[in-house]
């Protein structure tokens, strides 16, 4: 049996690179597409420099990929983040989020999908936030994320027949090394975060990238259109 080919998206750091190393230990073959490379490409991981914020350089890259080997299993977790209040939106901003939060998604599926639908087989994991269901300052990002799980749900509903399968996961606070600069561990605005988690904690990168991997397995076909929030239940109920 060939080795599956995953294409993970922000795969440098972060969730991204929990996603890679999770993958790789499962067996897959991964392609990083990133901005900047990660401080170690591992044994398995190939990675490319792309902008995932330029529509062109997305599309070019993505078809250049698609041309070489059938990629069956997709990871879009690339995506940015500004916090803003309503009067502080720029139209810039709102511009430069959608490109690389919506629009990049996008322009990868539809060049995957051929290979996916003659293989009649694909996974498609798509990673949301808790914010899309409202959070202050997020009124872009919580949009983008919002946009992404109803793009996740419409091509569920496209691609069933096809044997493809399309989830999101949507991920609450996670100790990545941006959050713990803001956040740092001990400090009294993080303890307070932690206290209005139900679990008592914040998440950790590889419990995201263990969802991931569920919805990636070749078992996992009769679960698609779902959003799965990874959040220590926190969208539950009313926590901030």
């Amino acid at each position: 049996m060939n080795t599956p080919i995953a294409l993970v998206t922000g795969g440098s750091r972060g969730i991204g690179r929990a996603i890679v190393v999770r993958l790789l230990e499962d067996g897959y073959q991964v392609v990083n597409f990133s901005r900047t490379p990660p401080e170690e490409t591992l044994p398995g991981e190939t990675f490319r420099s792309v902008d995932l914020g330029d529509a062109a350089a997305t599309q070019a890259a993505a078809r250049e990929l698609a041309a070489q080997h059938p990629v069956l299993n997709l990871v879009n977790n690339a995506g940015m983040i500004q916090v803003a209040n309503i009067e502080d939106v720029t139209q810039e901003e709102l511009a430069r989020t959608m490109a690389l939060n919506i629009a990049a998604p996008l322009l990868l599926m539809q060049a995957l999908l051929p290979g996916m639908r003659r293989a009649g087989y694909g996974r498609v994991v798509n990673i949301g936030s808790r914010a899309a269901l409202g959070k202050g300052g997020r009124s872009v990002y919580g949009a983008s994320k919002a946009g992404l799980a109803g793009m996740t749900r419409t091509w569920a509903l496209e691609l069933a027949g096809d044997g493809i399968t399309v989830n999101t996961v949507a991920p609450g606070p996670v100790a990545t090394e941006l959050f713990n600069q803001s956040n740092p561990p001990g400090a009294p605005k993080t303890q307070a975060l932690e206290a209005s988690i139900p679990v008592g904690r914040v998440g950790r990168p590889e419990e995201v990238a263990h969802t991931v991997a569920m919805f990636l397995d070749p078992r996992a076909g009769f679960m698609t259109g779902q959003v799965l929030y990874v959040c220590g239940g926190m969208s539950v109920g009313l926590a901030g």
